[in-house]
């Protein structure tokens, strides 16, 4: 090759990296420096290296006792989850219950509930003179048994079991019942084939979602701030917030508790990659798997659905009457009786209360926004790693889904701290962008991978077409690429959108002062006393994002009818 090919080669090539160097600066900017900034900021003071005082932070006796607080929650919610869970996976993939596929969509709402707005129904049901002691006055004093561990146990194991049960769900699908019926042919019984043949089967997978479930425990900041704060159980999520908003402000120790925090979580995933190659176990072949389903007798199908009546009144049921029927509520005082019921609070939101609406109308700018954004770069980021040979299309693609992997209160108090430090070059830091930006770099992983998997459906051939026939790179793009992906592009806008209206930890920790969102307003309305003004911003928090969800997947399937 001579000299002036080699050169045209290299800018050529240099040509083809621009995209994705471009790509690369902007999220190593966006989330690297911020994850940095917090492990700086957690051993350098007053500008001096100084591991002494982030051990002293770890070491004082209330962080050392929330630290084995979080532990012992993520171990309890993992447990409990699994509890609720395996019954219900084996029911939906082993037994006559299989056929009913309205429980996959059922058993999702207690996952697309906010947590918080879960917690407040149950503190309002069970808490003294509430909602089960006003239906049900015999059971006075069963405050002083939910308001306890257990309490919280049960509520955060009801939010994240459902994430549970589809894991369990998906692997007892891909166990064949050819192997438990050679067990059953060489004289194992029933208890003996679920030992030896089936749990093992399904420990790998079990892990998995142990492991997931466990970080999403320790790494929930809704539920520990409002339940868990009424009885006096600290975890990493309520300190991390409190060092960073309540005064005397103290970043450093801040910073601390959330190096360990990513420490933790990091570790967790490692362990789960490893877990996923030691214990995977191919399944499916080319044979097909053929699953027998079991038909119950009678008192076995009145326990089964006993148990799932159960599940649903406890999940669903009781969060959601207490949220609604407190929004109705006239007068407290009064509570759930005859002739006390008003549409007065929904009212007021649109007429008297400025502040509420601004909520909403934040709430609202924020979503579409960070929607926005994270649709296109996101999918910048999607295709540039698609079309790119180099090899840094992988540490692309690692960083943006990076957040992901990471509680989102860490990432805020990233965001806090670097931003803060470079305000006088970029005055962001304590304005409206600064909340769009941290929504941005929380929700970019969901557009990236709605985006990935509509990618993977495409075939090469069809670009080559369009090579072949003259089209130009824009001109693919616009007439087969973004076709193909727009499904992908939607959805991953509308996940964004539905989280970003009713994000809490961002909006509590980096909001400009007296800028209330949905979330932040209901908290506040909670606490201060006005409940049902509350309840009825959670009731249409929640109805305008499952209407808004319920959209997204009518314009899907239509999309796949065509």
């Amino acid at each position: 090759m001579s000299f002036a090919q080699s050169k045209v080669h290299k800018m050529t090539d240099t040509k083809k990296r621009f995209p994705l160097l471009i790509l690369s600066a902007v999220l190593f900017f966006l989330i690297i420096c911020p994850l940095v900034t917090i492990f700086v900021r957690a051993v350098i003071t007053d500008g001096r290296l100084d591991f002494g005082s982030a051990w002293q932070t770890l070491t004082e006796s209330k962080n050392a006792e929330m630290i084995l607080n979080s532990l012992l929650l993520g171990a309890a919610v993992t447990v409990l989850s699994t509890i609720i869970a395996a019954p219900l996976a084996y029911l939906f993939t082993r037994t006559s219950f299989a056929k009913y596929r309205f429980f996959d969509i059922i058993f999702m709402i207690p996952f697309m509930t906010p947590p918080y707005i879960a917690s407040m129904g149950w503190i309002l049901f069970m808490q003294k003179r509430g909602l089960l002691q006003q239906l049900l006055p015999f059971t006075a004093g069963c405050e002083k048994i939910f308001f306890t561990f257990g309490g919280l146990t049960l509520v955060m194991s009801l939010h994240v079991f459902p994430f549970m049960l589809t894991i369990l769900k998906n692997a007892m699908l891909n166990i064949p019942s050819s192997l438990e019926e050679a067990g059953a042919v060489f004289g194992a019984g029933f208890g003996r084939r679920l030992r030896k043949i089936f749990l093992p089967l399904l420990s790998g997978n079990y892990a998995i979602g142990a492991l997931l479930v466990f970080v999403k425990t320790i790494a929930e900041y809704g539920t520990p701030a409002t339940l868990g704060k009424r009885i006096g159980f600290n975890v990493f999520t309520t300190e991390i917030h409190r060092y960073a908003t309540v005064a005397p402000i103290e970043f450093g120790k801040s910073a601390a508790l959330a190096s360990v925090l990513v420490g933790i979580c990091l570790g967790m995933w490692l362990l789960q990659n490893y877990i996923t190659a030691r214990k995977s176990y191919a399944l499916v072949g080319g044979k097909g798997g053929r699953l027998n389903i079991a038909k119950l007798s009678l008192p076995a199908r009145v326990l089964g659905w006993i148990y799932i009546i159960a599940v649903m009144v406890i999940s669903i049921g009781v969060p959601y009457f207490s949220v609604i029927s407190t929004s109705l509520i006239n007068l407290r005082g009064v509570g759930f009786k005859a002739g006390n019921f008003t549409f007065q609070h929904y009212i007021e939101l649109f007429t008297e209360n400025k502040k509420g609406i601004q909520a909403i109308m934040n709430s609202f700018i924020l979503a579409v926004s960070a929607a926005t954004i994270c649709a296109i770069l996101g999918t910048l980021i999607v295709i540039a790693v698609r079309n790119s040979k180099s090899k840094l299309k992988k540490a692309v693609e690692a960083m943006g889904l990076l957040p992901e992997m990471l509680p989102g209160i860490v990432l805020v108090i990233g965001i806090m701290l670097f931003w803060n430090k470079i305000y006088k070059i970029i005055p962001l830091y304590n304005t409206f962008g600064i909340m769009i930006l941290a929504y941005v770099v929380l929700f970019l992983p969901y557009t990236i991978q709605y985006v990935t998997s509509s990618f993977t459906q495409i075939s090469n051939s069809l670009i080559s077409a369009g090579q072949v026939f003259g089209g130009s790179p824009f001109y693919i793009f616009r007439r087969i690429t973004l076709p193909l992906i727009s499904k992908g592009v939607l959805t991953g806008w509308m996940m964004t959108f539905i989280i970003a209206f009713r994000e809490l930890v961002t909006a509590s920790l980096i909001a400009p002062p007296n800028t209330l969102v949905v979330s932040t307003y209901i908290v506040r309305e909670f606490e201060q006393g006005s409940v049902s003004i509350g309840m009825a911003m959670a009731v249409l928090c929640v109805l305008f994002t499952t209407t808004a969800l319920l959209i997204l997947n009518t314009v899907i399937d239509r999309q796949k009818g065509r």
